[in-house]
């Protein structure tokens, strides 16, 4: 019996010696939290609370098989993983569907959004690219890494993906920050994006004459949502009630009235965190949002740790890509920001975002677990 004991004893830390359990115990808890808003979200609908579970329980193992991958291993396969990725977003165009554009491919009883990818595969290239050469990266070396932001980001833009877009493209600002890019580069683009939100918060509709109607909506929306209470401000409104609604404990879990009266529109996918404070209140946010911040704390940490410049590079801006995720869904339910359509990561009704964002815990993992001595 004892032997019996000690072989399952031995077996558990084989096939957990990669995994960074703290990373993976907050994890867990995130994933029980998204269960229980989906259930209360979809009007206690088992159905997609058992289809969320699949896609964690495959996420989970896509997690625990990238976390045993040697880390040369990944750094060897990124050019190849990051085409791989690009052959979807190509292919959308032309096969994808979706309601304002071309965004989803369709895959017999589920649907795939390729774009979630990149947000994987183009940190890894990045990382992979400024590896090859002595940091800060000189110019043209940053040229570089600006044209590899330039495919995916502009493949996304022809799917008519605004949002997807600038989080593809956040996730690559973040490798050329954490490379050491000069701080006149961050200077140039804190003006330009302080004057495309006053652009857009200022300025006469009529500028923004190249957006697509249902952006320009958006737009207006954000900037008064009072403007179209039953229209375009809906939405907004009807979230900010949601999360008023909750107070400091919530109403109960499942006894939220924004959602069960089918008020909240996109309860369990873009205002799944709007359900969630009507349910549980502020407290239910805190410890959601502290385990986020445990989260991208636990990346950063293992980002600093290393002593190779891929991991750092990767694992740090895996670390504050989910940060970005975080903001932009609660600015975006709370008015704060425009809605964008970002769902919140691993708590939104979702299959390609969460196993994309457990691949990319999964890779943190790797990089703690196979750290060479170098560099």
């Amino acid at each position: 019996m004892k032997f019996l004991l000690r072989w399952l004893l031995d077996l558990l830390l084989r096939f957990t010696r990669s995994l960074d359990l703290p990373m993976l115990t907050a994890i867990l808890v995130l994933m029980v939290i998204g269960l229980m808003t989906q259930y209360s979200a979809s009007n206690e609908s088992v159905r997609g609370v058992v289809m969320q579970g699949s896609f964690y329980v495959v996420g989970l193992g896509a997690l625990w098989v990238t976390s045993r991958i040697p880390m040369h291993l990944l750094k060897q396969a990124t050019p190849a993983l990051f085409v791989l990725s690009l052959v979807p977003m190509v292919l959308v165009l032309f096969i994808g569907g979706g309601k304002y554009g071309n965004h989803w491919i369709k895959l017999g009883f589920f649907n795939v959004q390729p774009a979630e990818l990149c947000k994987l595969s183009l940190p890894m290239m990045l990382a992979w690219h400024f590896d090859r050469y002595r940091l800060p990266p000189r110019f043209l070396v940053l040229l570089g890494g600006v044209a590899i932001i330039a495919l995916p980001v502009g493949l996304t833009l022809l799917q008519r993906d605004l949002g997807t877009a600038v989080l593809i493209l956040a996730t690559g600002v973040f490798v050329l920050f954490l490379a050491g890019t000069s701080w006149w580069w961050w200077g140039a683009a804190g003006v330009l994006g302080g004057g495309g939100f006053a652009l857009a918060k200022l300025a006469p509709i009529e500028w923004l004459s190249f957006l697509r109607p249902y952006q320009q909506d958006r737009i207006l929306t954000f900037r008064n949502p009072d403007n179209d209470p039953m229209g375009a401000g809906w939405n907004i409104l009807q979230s900010q009630i949601a999360i008023g609604g909750g107070g400091m404990t919530g109403k109960g879990w499942g006894q939220g009235t924004q959602s069960h009266l089918n008020y909240l529109p996109e309860h369990t996918t873009d205002f799944a965190f709007s359900v969630l404070s009507e349910d549980f209140g502020w407290v239910g946010v805190m410890v959601a949002l502290l385990l986020y911040l445990f989260l991208i704390g636990r990346c950063l940490w293992v980002a600093a740790d290393s002593r190779d410049g891929y991991a750092r590079l990767l694992a740090g801006a895996i670390g504050l890509s989910l940060f970005v995720y975080v903001l932009v869904n609660g600015g975006m339910i709370s008015g704060l920001l425009p809605v964008v359509g970002v769902p919140m990561p691993l708590l939104s009704y979702g299959g390609t975002s969460a196993v994309t964002i457990l691949l990319g815990f999964g890779v943190v993992m790797a990089l703690r677990t196979h750290r060479p001595v170098h560099r």
